[in-house]
């Protein structure tokens, strides 16, 4: 049975940070078959709205918003002030994502990316109910823009507080707001789940986003990922979103540096982007 979605891809498969010069990347990413472009929100004040819109529309591609979560922006810091500096970037990523038309926010909001530590059962305790605590506000406020909060599990090199696909829906369940919901990246699946068809099931009708590479973050379709259990999770859980590309390019040492990427995975980014695009159609299809 083909699976009913669409096919997106991140702009961090090309630069860093997103800017007025990343629109030119969009007749490029149409004219390879994709239907989405996902947009990492990386400083919103270099976001030109006008300009987005107009190329999108253009380029007839539907937005997908992705927030960055560096050591400032994070939950779980004991001081308020690291919350506060959230809750107001959030605010911008939900102002960009209604003017574009997206209908959600998507990352690992609930901490800061790198955050990975061994911590005592009581000091993991107090983090996961601030990260509670501070995501219900964050629900509450997506909202009143008519979103939706897609958080996301990372592996363990990267947070200590939500690694598994079950520990995301403990989250969300602990949120118990309606607009909480999830996001399953390919990636960090690979490292850490048993059962991706379990992983997927575990979040269920939650699920509206995801993200795939390859196991070592290259090109769909080149490495070791259990593409038949993706499609069998996928299929008994009804997801019929976009599924996009989120790698990264060592061209950009800051942004390298932070996903561990020190050398290329491809001779191409753009081959990356084509070439995983037609192994993703041709899965989704058979």
């Amino acid at each position: 049975m083909a699976l009913d979605v669409t096919f997106g891809v991140s702009t961090w498969l090309w630069t860093s940070p997103f800017n007025k010069d990343t629109v030119s990347l969009f007749p490029k990413i149409k004219s390879f078959g994709y239907d989405a472009v996902e947009i990492p929100v990386e400083d919103p004040e270099l976001i030109d709205l006008k300009l987005v819109k107009a190329a999108l529309k253009e380029n007839e591609l539907k937005p997908i918003i992705c927030g960055a979560f560096g050591p400032t922006r994070d939950f779980t810091h004991e001081d308020p002030t690291y919350h506060q500096t959230c809750f107001e970037y959030l605010d911008s990523c939900f102002e960009i994502a209604a003017e574009l038309g997206a209908g959600f926010v998507a990352g690992p909001m609930y901490s800061a990316v790198g955050k990975a530590r061994l911590v005592s059962p009581e000091q993991r305790k107090v983090e996961w109910d601030r990260a509670v605590q501070n995501l219900r506000k964050v629900c509450h406020r997506a909202g009143e823009f008519g979103l939706e909060i897609a958080l996301e599990t990372l592996n363990r090199f990267e947070t200590d507080l939500i690694n598994t696909a079950e520990e995301l829906k403990k989250l969300i369940i602990d949120i118990n707001e309606p607009q909480a919901k999830a996001l399953l990246d390919g990636f960090h699946v690979s490292i850490e789940e048993p059962s991706i068809e379990e992983a997927i099931r575990s979040v269920g009708d939650k699920l509206i986003h995801v993200q795939v590479s390859e196991n070592y973050r290259g090109t769909p379709g080149t490495g070791q990922t259990n593409w038949a259990a993706w499609k069998k999770g996928l299929e008994e859980v009804g997801y019929s979103g976009t599924i996009s590309i989120e790698s990264f390019t060592p061209n950009v040492k800051e942004l390298a540096g932070a996903v561990c990427i020190w050398k290329p995975l491809v001779p191409s980014q753009d081959g990356f982007a084509k070439e995983g695009l037609e192994f993703l159609k041709k899965w989704a299809k058979n």
